[in-house]
């Protein structure tokens, strides 16, 4: 029913974004072939494959290796690796890119061996690489040559080569384009295929639109240069300065100044005086200030922007990928990820004023971005519209500052730590409806939202009673804890039930006292000052202690991709990529430590049924799901894994009044899985997910290390979790 054709380019490039084609795809395969049989009966549609197998690999030695897929999962498998090819190929890096402009050509299947050749002489004559997969069944071909559409005669040459493409499809007797519309790059050769028809198409399209308004210069247009016209060119970019040119080119500056006006004084002149600049005449200056900001030259900054093609797949709305949360409920293309790409772009070429920077429109749509990074993970060209998005947040912060709501959420810890104090009187504040009336008019945070209590003691103090800030002198495995602020000062019993979990398979536990919070509410609101002492701080403390054998893990899987992603972008030093690569999340951490055979599985039967959400930050680390997987252990636990996108809260975003509703809107879909009788409690491994998943429905949501710690009979005081209930504004 199905025989699909992938070349090597096409599966080197699946072999390098995912570790499960990577495992399947030998190194040295030169091109698949995808065939699918349908039958009614299992042992036929086995038979069938066994005799292909035999024909091609075994009689005809065309195939060194053959592979089934008999069940739904392995097909899925195969067949999102047929339909990757395209979307990888926007992952090409260099200035030799695939371009789609001669990919969707047809010609009758039986010819494919004659004309495959003839495809690959008309490349070679013009000595060009392109990719090449097909619909062999249908006799439908995708080539994407390899160009510099930037370099000098590039664009000539494309034209020539769809020329001479498209004369050996057409002398084939078949078409320019087979399973796509005939868009602007096939429009000039239609009149050749489909001969004295293509005045029937002018006159109707005379009849219909007689001014040319719908779709101008396709279906009915010959100009040849109108598909090229459209290519962008190159992003002009100068190489950036170091900070310390950029002292020495103000020093000079100044030195000349006073040199000139020194010279004109002695002779009687006065000074001439200096241009009035206006901060959209002062680029170099506004491009430092983005500069300084990350770690991120505008070099650098190019090849991500420039890797965004507008193909539009980041305004997808399809169930299985998560994208754009906000573009889900609010599908304006302000929202896309595309379109801070653009916006970027647009200051990069001068279409877009830098003073635009510090302007509140620019910051409305920057803050549609959360900093969840589920857009670089689906992008098909893997573009990092979350560096894009924070950097110029960061410039805004620095000209204009946080609101207060935003100071709040970013500083966090600091105000923890005072309300620690007078915790009682703190707990009644976050219960009383008016003080709540109060926070959200003062601070901006929405009245209606449950928020966690703070506990009695934080983890930290408790910690240090039990001397775990002290390093051990154990031998073996070593674990340096990071906790963050949810963990440490509102669920100290989640990072109890972590170090039970360790120390119960025979690993120390160390946790630094003078940590601070990860900082990604702060990269993520762009006060990127504030982040990178953040950033300075925790790294001097966790190198040292991953130096001395220990392997750091946060139970809170944003601190983990803060300590992981950001803090190599913050701090361009040898000690924070030391940290990066000696971080893990704690499930992840505990599921290798399974893989490797040194986990203890004396788990202990729980009779109950959770709903499992996967965060999007921990999907941003792409480790999988090691909760879920660890759950999986525990004998009588039925997990139900929900896959219904993000949850809406994304981090502090969903704790602001104006965010509020549309978090709401964005997570209903997971809350209503979790009000399913069936489900006694919700399960996730990141605090603000919890936080949304509790909000609307009083079960309890419970980290995957707590309901670990249970089955192990390590916490007995865990047992009433699941069937606990949560009050109206509340969060347990």
């Amino acid at each position: 029913t199905a025989c699909e054709l992938v070349d090597r380019r096409c599966l080197t490039l699946a072999r390098e974004s995912q570790v499960e084609y990577e495992l399947l795809i030998p190194a040295e395969t030169e091109a698949l072939l995808v065939v699918e049989y349908q039958g009614d009966e299992a042992p036929q549609v086995r038979q069938w494959l066994e005799m292909l197998i035999d024909d091609i690999a075994q009689q005809r030695r065309m195939a060194f290796s053959a592979r089934q897929a008999l069940d739904d999962q392995q097909s899925q498998l195969y067949w999102a690796l047929v339909s990757r090819p395209p979307s990888a190929m926007y992952r090409v890096r260099g200035p030799s890119r695939p371009v789609p402009v001669l990919e969707d050509v047809a010609v009758e299947p039986r010819i494919l061996p004659e004309f495959l050749p003839r495809v690959q002489n008309v490349l070679k004559r013009w000595q060009v690489t392109a990719s090449i997969s097909a619909h062999i069944a249908l006799g439908q071909l995708r080539i994407r040559p390899f160009l510099d559409i930037d370099g000098a005669g590039q664009v000539d040459q494309i034209r020539r080569l769809a020329d001479e493409l498209y004369t050996e499809v057409l002398d084939c007797g078949g078409a320019i384009c087979g399973e796509h519309a005939c868009g602007l790059s096939c429009t000039p050769y239609l009149r050749r295929q489909v001969g004295p028809l293509y005045e029937v198409f002018v006159a109707v399209k005379r009849l219909l639109d007689p001014q040319n308004l719908l779709n101008p210069g396709k279906i009915v247009g010959e100009e040849f240069d109108v598909p090229f016209a459209n290519l962008r060119p190159a992003l002009p970019v100068r190489a950036a300065p170091s900070e310390a040119e950029v002292a020495d080119q103000s020093d000079a500056a100044a030195s000349a100044a006073a040199d000139s006006a020194a010279a004109a004084a002695g002779h009687g002149v006065p000074p001439a005086p200096q241009p009035a600049q206006e901060p959209g005449d002062r680029p170099s200056l506004l491009r430092n200030l983005v500069e300084l900001q990350l770690n991120w030259h505008p070099e650098r900054l190019v090849e991500p922007v420039a890797d965004c093609n507008r193909c539009g797949e980041c305004r997808t709305q399809a169930g299985p990928e998560r994208m754009c949360p906000i573009f889900r409920f609010a599908p304006a293309e302000e929202s896309s990820p595309r379109a801070k790409a653009n916006l970027v772009r647009g200051l990069l070429t001068g279409e877009v004023p830098l003073s635009l920077l510090s302007s509140e429109p620019f910051k409305q749509v920057l803050d549609l971005c959360v900093h969840c990074h589920s857009c670089r993970l689906e992008c098909p060209a893997r573009v990092d519209i979350p560096r894009l998005a924070s950097q110029c947040k960061a410039s805004y912060v620095t000209v204009n500052g946080l609101s207060w709501g935003e100071w709040v959420v970013t500083r966090a810890e600091l105000l923890l730590g005072l309300a620690g104090v007078c915790r009682p009187a703190a707990n009644w504040a976050l219960g009383n409806r008016f003080v709540r009336w109060l926070m959200e008019k003062v601070l901006g945070i929405e009245h209606q939202r449950k928020l966690p209590r703070l506990a009695a003691t934080s983890f930290i103090r408790w910690a240090a009673k039990r001397k775990l800030t002290r390093p051990t002198r154990q031998t073996g495995p070593k674990v340096a804890y990071f906790v963050d602020l949810y963990a440490n000062y509102f669920d100290p019993q989640l990072a109890q039930a972590f170090v039970a979990v360790l120390e119960h398979n025979g690993i120390a536990v160390y946790v630094p006292a003078e940590q601070v919070q990860s900082g990604m509410a702060a990269v993520a609101a762009g006060d990127l000052d504030y982040a990178r002492r953040i950033a300075r701080h925790n790294v001097a403390l966790l190198a040292e202690a991953i130096r001395s054998g220990y392997q750091v893990v946060a139970t809170e899987p944003a601190a983990a991709v803060c300590l992981t992603r950001e803090y190599p972008l913050l701090l361009d030093e040898e000690d924070a990529r030391l940290v990066a690569s000696g971080t893990s999340e704690a499930c992840t951490f505990l599921w290798r430590l399974h893989n490797a055979g040194q986990l203890d599985l004396s788990f202990r039967p729980l009779r109950a049924t959770v709903g499992y959400h996967t965060p999007c930050h921990l999907r941003a680390l792409q480790v999988g799901l090691p909760g879920e997987n660890l759950l999986g252990l525990i004998p009588g636990l039925r997990v139900r894994y929900i896959e219904e996108g993000c949850s809406g809260m994304a981090g502090a975003w969903g704790l602001l009044h104006r965010n509020y509703r549309n978090s709401l809107r964005a997570g209903w879909r997971l809350i209503s899985h979790i009000r399913d009788a069936e489900i006694q409690a919700g399960t996730t491994e990141c605090s603000a997910c919890k936080l949304q998943m509790e909000q609307g429905t009083t079960k309890p949501t419970v980290h995957p290390i707590k309901l670990l710690a249970l089955s192990y009979g390590l916490m007995p005081e865990l047992a009433g979790l699941l069937a606990s209930r949560s009050k109206s504004m509340d969060v347990g």
